[in-house]
């Protein structure tokens, strides 16, 4: 399991954002050159949101519940928003637990310092809520993303690039908690574990 996180750390966040689009259903046929340009784009807009983010108000949005759960590893979930009945973020902290357990077995702690995770987890679904709450940054997106969903003669209509919003809050998570390496990593390690897991 090292060799093969060891061959994950190798890897950048744009080839992640590559493998996450490409499974991603509607992506199947897509050249791999488009989804490396949505990824970089979209890993570029969550860094501007997360400096545009106001400061003080920590990870997750002021009117968001928190609540701690469990029920996580199973579904490979470090949180979770949810926004009805009121907007609220599930941490799972079975996953949390495994995703620190699996930092120090891999040497990993400089890139995910102690509490780095949850600090991430919250942030990664600040973004969510975001994306969800505001269209101007919905609209800003899709424009910075290109994609076209009709065109009739000069008219455009921009088009939604599914699993785009999840390489967003990977990448604004990142910069918020001011991580050497996304979670996009380490969300890939904690999927080859929990594999490995259950293959023993």
């Amino acid at each position: 399991m090292r060799a093969a996180c060891a061959r994950l750390a190798a890897l950048d966040d744009t080839e992640f954002g590559v493998r996450l689009l490409a499974s991603t259903p509607g992506h199947e046929t897509r050249d791999e050159t488009l989804l490396a340009e949505w990824a970089r784009a979209a890993a570029e807009f969550g860094t501007e949101l997360a400096a545009d983010a106001p400061a003080g108000n920590g990870p997750a949005a002021p009117r968001t519940r928190v609540v701690e759960t469990t029920g996580g590893a199973d579904r490979l979930l470090l949180a979770r928003y949810r926004s009805r009945p009121v907007p609220t973020v599930e941490l799972f902290t079975d996953t949390l637990a495994l995703g620190e357990h699996l930092v120090d077995l891999l040497g990993w702690r400089p890139l995910y310092p102690a509490g780095s995770l949850r600090a991430a987890a919250l942030a990664h679904e600040r973004a969510h809520c975001l994306l969800h709450e505001d269209a101007g940054a919905r609209r800003a997106l899709r424009d910075r993303l290109g994609h076209t969903a009709l065109r009739i003669g000069p008219l455009r209509v921009p088009g939604h690039v599914a699993g785009a919003g999840e390489l967003v809050a990977h990448a604004y998570a990142g910069a918020v908690c001011g991580l050497r390496r996304t979670p996009l990593l380490l969300t890939a390690a904690l999927m080859g574990a929990v594999q490995a897991l259950r293959e023993d």
